[in-house]
């Protein structure tokens, strides 16, 4: 109860000594105010560009990443539009994540949200101190907000203009504030120089950045003090190369909280750049400032546009040292940070193992958070495979042997061991149900367009439940099997054998099925033998009944292995059900509209030929 009330009472306290020194200055409360503006304007031009584009960003990521250059290009141009250079780190995360681009793809676009993440210092150099933007965003305000009245991507859109608008205000105000303070606030007063000064100030721009979460405000603000003088051009400069740093650092914090270790290992690289670029900045910090200072003199540049030059210049030297070193790199994280392999049941089965593909990141995405649930679909539908194994008293070692390359089910199964347990619900309990209910609460949560994405969506559906209606037959099965397994003196000891022996089978072909691409030339191959070992079941219970005939076996026990035959064919067809829905990665989104386009087209026909026929 107690811990329940601290975070309540640390907001309280927090929100009454933000109260109070609002207070006790005004200019104080303005600067928060504008804060405060410009932070949620920034969200709201996520939001907005993030929705309106819809499947564009993929799509123009699909075809941005095929080189080092393109990507870079991709990180350049995204960043510059969406103004987040943490946003874009984060979708490039999670496109890692579900194998839409390769670690070096992703380093590349990471260099190239740096160089584009200088573009808003430099407009906002470029208006100027003294410059309002009120009178801008009066009506971008007004615009916006009809805009997003309206329904569809106009929404969105004004939901961008709305942000921008608040920007222009938020820029207003915190010029306001700084400009009323009376120079209070003299920076350049602190008795400290030389290399304490710029390492005091970078310290100052890493903190800063890390409490508002965002580059973008630290630098407005730095700008806004450089502008009424409140600080010198050194140690702007020496702020601004801290920013880059705070923003890294919140950045890959997120990054590795929220992805696997394919993205882990982007966030990272994004975090060792930054450092790199952070040391370099200041080693070089004599050469950085007196080209600055050259190009100044020369230009006639003022000191806010010295100080977008800088923050550019530094962000390009990171850039050219790590440029030609982008696959050394790829390849030291793959050492820093090996793949895992996934957990099977083998080792422990009542150990949860819980979903390994759904992190939060991945909704930052439509994109991301649909090929995220079919690699979950996978892995759900492996791990079903194994909990049949052991409702069947066959270890999942013997399935996980003949997954590798080579004939499928080239190895037998073992012979069964005890303990037999009946452990069919437990097994569900601990292993199963909880993915199926973390698919379910990250499919609620997704935010999907395209109608053949939900199509295949509700495909996913029906596959997690006709394997929950496997395991189900698989238990009813346990029982008997439990009898006579460890019964070798029991009549129905052989039969039940045979039926596991077939069942493996199945099982081996489907666990082979799962992790191959339906257009494979072996496919067609599988799926034949799947059918052939499920019609075996027949020939079983007709030696079944042939063995009741010759009083091999009783009533009983013929009944039993009828009735045990028919679930065994029950998990031979729902898992060729399954295997005729999508359980691989998807296909492209362009690959997909075309599918979908296709589909459409022959609807049409179809409709136009019935009206033909009806008509003759």
């Amino acid at each position: 109860m107690t811990k329940s009330l601290v975070r309540p009472m640390l907001i309280a306290l927090f929100l009454a000594a933000m109260a109070y020194s609002f207070s006790q200055s005004e200019p104080w409360l303005v600067l928060s105010y504008g804060l405060a503006l410009f932070i949620f304007g920034l969200q709201c031009i996520k939001e907005g560009l993030q929705n309106s584009v819809g499947g564009a960003f993929e799509r123009f990521l699909g075809y941005s990443t095929a080189t080092k250059l393109k990507g870079f290009a991709f990180g350049v141009v995204s960043t510059f539009f969406l103004q987040s250079s943490t946003l874009v780190s984060l979708l490039t995360m999670a496109f890692l994540s579900t194998g839409m681009i390769g670690l070096v793809s992703g380093i590349a676009i990471n260099l190239g949200t740096n160089i584009g993440a200088t573009s808003g210092i430099w407009l906002l150099a470029l208006i100027g101190h003294n410059v309002s933007l009120g009178t801008v965003a009066m009506p971008m305000l007004v615009f916006g907000v009809f805009f997003s009245l309206l329904e569809g991507k106009y929404k969105f859109f004004g939901r961008v203009l709305v942000g921008i608008a608040l920007i222009f205000f938020g820029i207003d105000a915190i010029k306001l504030s700084f400009d009323n303070i009376d120079n209070q606030l003299l920076m350049q007063s602190i008795k400290v120089s030389g290399i304490a000064q710029i390492l005091l100030f970078s310290g100052v721009g890493l903190l800063v950045t890390m409490a508002l979460q965002s580059s973008h405000a630290t630098l407005i603000l730095t700008l806004a003090l450089l502008g009424s003088e409140q600080i010198a051009l050194m140690q702007a400069f020496a702020i601004a190369l801290g920013s880059n740093l705070g923003s890294s650092v919140t950045t890959s914090l997120v990054g590795m909280l929220g992805n696997d270790r394919k993205g882990r290992r982007l966030a990272l690289a994004h975090l060792i750049f930054n450092i790199v670029m952070v040391m370099l900045g200041l080693l070089l910090w004599v050469p950085i400032v007196s080209v600055v200072s050259y190009i100044s003199e020369k230009t006639g540049m003022n000191h806010l546009l010295q100080l977008a030059f800088f923050h550019t210049l530094v962000n390009f030297v990171g850039l050219l040292v790590f440029w030609p070193w982008q696959d050394h790199f790829a390849h030291f994280l793959y050492r820093l940070l090996p793949d895992k392999t996934e957990p099977i049941l083998a080792d422990n089965e009542f150990k949860t193992v819980g979903a390994i593909y759904l992190q939060a990141n991945m909704l930052r995405s439509g994109e991301t958070a649909y090929r995220a649930v079919f690699q979950e679909l996978q892995h759900f539908s492996s791990l079903c495979l194994e909990v049949i194994c052991h409702v069947l008293f066959i270890p999942p070692g013997d399935l996980h042997r003949n997954a590798g390359k080579g004939a499928v089910c080239a190895h037998a199964v073992s012979e069964p061991v005890g303990p037999f347990k009946l452990n069919a619900r437990a097994l569900y309990e601990a292993q199963i149900k909880p993915i199926y209910s973390d698919l379910l609460d990250f499919m609620s949560k997704m935010d999907i367009d395209s109608e053949l994405h939900q199509e295949r969506l509700k495909e996913a559906n029906i596959v997690m439940l006709r394997m929950v209606d496997i395991i189900k037959d698989a238990k009813h099965l346990q029982k008997n099997m439990q009898i006579y397994l460890q019964n070798h003196d029991a009549a129905p000891h052989h039969e039940y054998l045979k039926l596991r022996q077939y069942l493996f089978k199945v099982l081996c072909l489907a666990q082979h099925m799962i992790m191959t691409k339906a257009d494979t030339e072996a496919w067609p191959n599988m799926m034949n033998e799947l059918q052939r070992q499920i019609q075996k079941l027949d020939e079983f219970r007709a030696r079944a009944m042939q063995k009741l005939r010759h009083n091999e076996l009783d009533g009983w026990q013929t009944s039993s292995l009828m009735n045990d035959s028919r679930y065994a064919r029950d998990i031979g067809n729902g898992l060729m059900e399954i295997l005729q829905m999508p359980l691989n990665a998807p296909p492209a989104v362009a690959e997909e509209e075309m599918t979908l386009n296709a589909r459409k087209e022959q609807g049409r026909k179809a409709e136009l030929m019935n009206s033909v026929n009806h008509d003759d």
